[in-house]
Parts: structure tokens; C-alpha cells; sequence
């Protein structure tokens, strides 16, 4: 493959057979939208969507020091992940900056009666997760391997998704909590069925051989034919996921920020044991954010119709108090909405006198709390 050619999933020829619009995502040509954006984000809503995630990397770390390594190159505490349960970390720099955002699954032990944990970094930045935790496992008895190729992931998502995977599967998907994963066979398919959604619904993630794909997704497509299951693209997930209040890495997590400016501090663990990449840059973080508290997360509602986009300046009194991070028409409030980084002075729910600089204009906006959106369970 060229360094130009983009990379293609094992449902390539799928999409395309379903006349999906296709993009250039991290290096990978990826399905944005097979029909209507908005009506891909309302089936999510309302019923189910499938979603081809294949772009996401997988990272295998296993031997009888893995949780040692991933507990100094991680800033969460991965030692205390129980078997078949997920956590939400970060992996950063040496200077506190975020490099990445993860889901690192705690899977049954290896053979050898070694811990074996699977790591999921974003597309943009799997090659440079790989790379770090590459580096920082020397002096450690544990492996890192590249599973990128190992893996295709199909997500099924929204309320009528349970009832749809239960159809096809004996798992116990009752039993199966909120960032958890169990092994099991869907449609014939052996997979680690996962709950770690990022539309804001309740839903699954499913890890298979890519080879598996094609008939998996047929599977999927079949069984939730009567609820109204449809493919969903890249497109409607960003508006999902926006809705839904959850950051998107580049847009409100970078190597400028630490977890505390993200107001994530809570995924800094500083009292696990040994030391850990960053640790001192992150207590002088913590120290930074309790004495002069940094810009804020917040949710941005619009009173007309423009829609703000991300690098957009926000503005009270005319001064610029923040700038937008994130920015897309709502489906579900009808209204464009927004994320944006804003002084601790503005950030209060319910906060008025805020605009957004669209092109020379300053158009009104209300300050609200995240998420937008939050599905009744």
C-alpha cells in the first residue's frame, strides 16, 4: 500500500454495494453517510443504527507485568481493572499534555495465567499510542503488539439494540454492565461483545476477525430489519456523540491541554503505586486548576439559526472569553449547539449575554450544562 492509499475496512465492498458516501477518516476511507445524515441520527435515537468502526486501534498488552506497564504509562489505575470490565484513561506526555483518550478492556487471562488487557486508542492517534506504550514497556515483562489487523468492529446502537444482538446471541447481555465485555458468538461469530458506547444510547461494540465482518454485518442488518435498524456513518455519529456531551479527540482534547484544563482530572490517579509518565506536570496541574480554575467545558444552545464551528471565538462585552470546540445543528433540540472551552467567570448554566464570532458577527447563545442530551433509562 502506498503512503497515499487509504486504508480500507473488510466492509469496503459493503459500503459501497449500499452507496455510502465515503471519506478520508485518519487514513481510512470510511462510510460518512449512506443516506440522510439526520435521519441516521434519529433511527440511533429512536430505534438502532450499525457502524462500521474498523478505523479504531487495538493495542494488545499482555505478560506477567502488564498492568505494571499500562499503570506507569497510563494516568488511570489499570491494575485494578477487573476481569471482563473496561476503564476510561488517558495516555499523556511528560508535560501532562493528552496524547489520546482510551477504552483499555481487561480480558480473561492468558494461557500462561498472565493478564491480557486490550487497549483502544482513536484512529488519528493509534499509531502513536502504539509507539509510546512501544517505548515505555522497556524494563517491563510484558509484551505490546499492534492488533489494528486483528480486528474489525461493528457497533450496533440505540434502544431497540439489545432486543436486536439478543436474537442473535446467548450471551448474557442483562448481566453485561456499562463499560464491561464478555466473549461470546453472535451469528455463529465468536466476538467480545462490549458496552461502551459513544452516541449517548444504550448499545454494543463488537470485536470479530475481520474475515467475520461481512457476515456479521448481514446478520445485524437481518435481525433488525423489523425495528428499524439502518447503517449509520461517521457523519451522524459526530452529532450523536456532540449531543451526548463526550469529547472528540482534536477537537476538545489535544497535547495542549491536561486532563484537568479538559476538566477530566478525575481520570488521574495519583494514588496508585510507582510513578507514572507525566505525574509530576499532572500535580502541578491539579495545583494549577484548584488555585485559578482554567477555562471551562460548556454547552452552547443557540437562539437563531448559524451554526458555529470549531476554532470560532466566543465573546461576552466584547471580549473574547472562549472559543468553540465543536459545533453542529441538534436533531434532537433542533437547534445548532455547541462545546466550548469558556472563562470560569461565564460558565454558569443559564448564563446569557454570550455570543459566537460567525464571521464578523456576533450571534446570541445560551450557556447550558452538559450533555444536551440524556436518554431516560
Amino acid at each position: 500500500m502506498s503512503s497515499t492509499e487509504l486504508r480500507r475496512t473488510a466492509l469496503d465492498a459493503t459500503h459501497r454495494a449500499l452507496g455510502a458516501t465515503m471519506t478520508d477518516f485518519a487514513g481510512w476511507d470510511m462510510p460518512l453517510r449512506y443516506g440522510s445524515e439526520r435521519e441516521e441520527h434519529v433511527a440511533v435515537r429512536t430505534r438502532a443504527g450499525l457502524f462500521d468502526l474498523s478505523h479504531m486501534g487495538e493495542i494488545t498488552v499482555t505478560g506477567p507485568q502488564a498492568a505494571e506497564l499500562l499503570n506507569f504509562a497510563l494516568v488511570g489505575n489499570i491494575g485494578t481493572v477487573k476481569p471482563g470490565r473496561a476503564r476510561y484513561t488517558m495516555i499523556c506526555r511528560e508535560d501532562g499534555g493528552i496524547l489520546d483518550d482510551l477504552i483499555v478492556y481487561r480480558l480473561d487471562d492468558t494461557e500462561a495465567g498472565a493478564p491480557h488487557y486490550m487497549v483502544v486508542a482513536n484512529a488519528s492517534n493509534a499509531q502513536v499510542v502504539l509507539d509510546a506504550l512501544t517505548g515505555r514497556a522497556a524494563g517491563f515483562d510484558a509484551e505490546v503488539r499492534d492488533d489494528r489487523e486483528a480486528y474489525a468492529l461493528l457497533a450496533v446502537q440505540g434502544p431497540e439494540s439489545p432486543g436486536i444482538l439478543a436474537s442473535l446471541t446467548d450471551a448474557d447481555l442483562d448481566g453485561l454492565k456499562y463499560y464491561a465485555g464478555l466473549p461470546g458468538t453472535v451469528a455463529g461469530v465468536p466476538a467480545l461483545i462490549a458496552r461502551t458506547g459513544y452516541t449517548g444510547e444504550d448499545g454494543f461494540e463488537l470485536f470479530v476477525k475481520p474475515e467475520h465482518a461481512v457476515e456479521l454485518w448481514q446478520a445485524l442488518t437481518g435481525a433488525g430489519e423489523g425495528a428499524g435498524l439502518i447503517p449509520c456513518g461517521l457523519s451522524c455519529r459526530d452529532t450523536l456523540r456532540l449531543e451526548a456531551g463526550m469529547p472528540l479527540y482534536g477537537n476538545e482534547l489535544s497535547t495542549a491541554l491536561t486532563p484537568f484544563d479538559a476538566g477530566l482530572g478525575r481520570v488521574v490517579k495519583f494514588e496508585k503505586e510507582g510513578d507514572f509518565v507525566g505525574r509530576a506536570a499532572l500535580t502541578e496541574a491539579a495545583e494549577r486548576a484548584a488555585s485559578r480554575p482554567p477555562r471551562v467545558l460548556v454547552g452552547l444552545v443557540a437562539e437563531g439559526r448559524r451554526v458555529p464551528r470549531s476554532g470560532y471565538q466566543v465573546v461576552a462585552g466584547g471580549e473574547v472569553i472562549g472559543e468553540v470546540t465543536s459545533g453542529a445543528p441538534s436533531p434532537t433540540l433542533g437547534k445548532p449547539i455547541a462545546m466550548a472551552y469558556v472563562d470560569p467567570a461565564h460558565a454558569a448554566e443559564g448564563t446569557g449575554g454570550v455570543g459566537v464570532d460567525i464571521r464578523g458577527s456576533h450571534e446570541p447563545y445560551e450557556v447550558v450544562a452538559l450533555p444536551f442530551y440524556k436518554r431516560q433509562k
